[in-house]
């Protein structure tokens, strides 16, 4: 049997990087998936065709995870078209760098919003579901800038820390009811943003980790699925770095 055979997942931000690693090993595991978009519907199509197949069902919704209205209405809609959801992977996520000194309050509150305050919105509208079935896996997706800060990205960094916090409060919170509650840290990622960095700045980070390499989506993938799994049942309120040994 698949690692995730007969769940049903909730993916946010699902159509690039690491979101879409994590919807595609989903996919692979057995698992039903609902995945969230923003802009990129021409990329939820493909994702959707691609994906699809007899035995699961990747759908994706056109959603804004800031917005706790439109979070809300998310998980009715999902829950009308798969009776069901065992996991919700909080994965929705901008960056909008700058220092202190020449970053607007716009920026900082986009920033807020997209990577924070959608954790609450959408963990707090499938609170009910995972009350009532006494079960459910939410697994947030953090970052070691979190962890250690980055200079030019306070606003980033702020909002991963909450979102390590928000962890561990919601895992003591829901773990009475079999609800648990864990976060993915990765460290530096090869993804879309990446791509925008030249050759020569990727050698300089590659040399400050200990394995040598840029990780891949894959890499993070992988852990939201063991956590996403009923293999780690006994593991909840931990933020599991993915980062090549960059913050030990």
């Amino acid at each position: 049997m698949k690692q995730l055979s007969n769940k049903t997942a909730i993916v946010t931000g699902g159509t690039r990087g690491i979101g879409k690693a994590i919807v595609s090993k989903f996919i692979e595991q057995g698992c039903n998936v609902a995945f969230t978009f923003y802009s990129s519907n021409e990329e939820a199509k493909k994702l959707e065709k691609k994906l699809s197949n007899p035995s699961v069902i990747c759908k994706g919704y056109k959603s804004n995870a800031a917005n706790f209205s439109e979070s809300l209405g998310l998980i009715e809609n999902v829950i009308k078209d798969f009776d069901r959801v065992d996991i919700l992977v909080n994965n929705a996520g901008i960056t909008r760098d700058g220092l202190i000194m020449r970053m607007n309050e716009e920026n900082w509150d986009d920033v807020i919003n997209t990577n924070l305050k959608s954790c609450f919105n959408l963990t707090k509208a499938i609170s009910k579901i995972f009350l009532s079935q006494k079960h459910g896996s939410i697994i947030n997706i953090t970052s070691v800038v979190g962890i250690k800060g980055n200079a030019g990205q306070s606003n980033y960094a702020a909002s991963k820390a909450g979102i390590i916090g928000f962890t561990k409060s919601i895992a003591l919170e829901l773990g009475g009811r079999n609800i648990r509650c864990n976060g993915v840290a990765p460290g530096f990622i090869s993804t879309e943003m990446t791509e925008k960095i030249n050759e020569s700045e990727l050698k300089e980070w590659a040399k400050s980790i200990p394995l040598k390499r840029e990780g891949l989506p894959e890499d993070v993938a992988n852990v939201c699925a063991f956590l996403a799994s009923d293999q780690s049942s006994y593991i909840t309120g931990q933020i599991i770095k993915v980062d090549g040994g960059m913050v030990t």
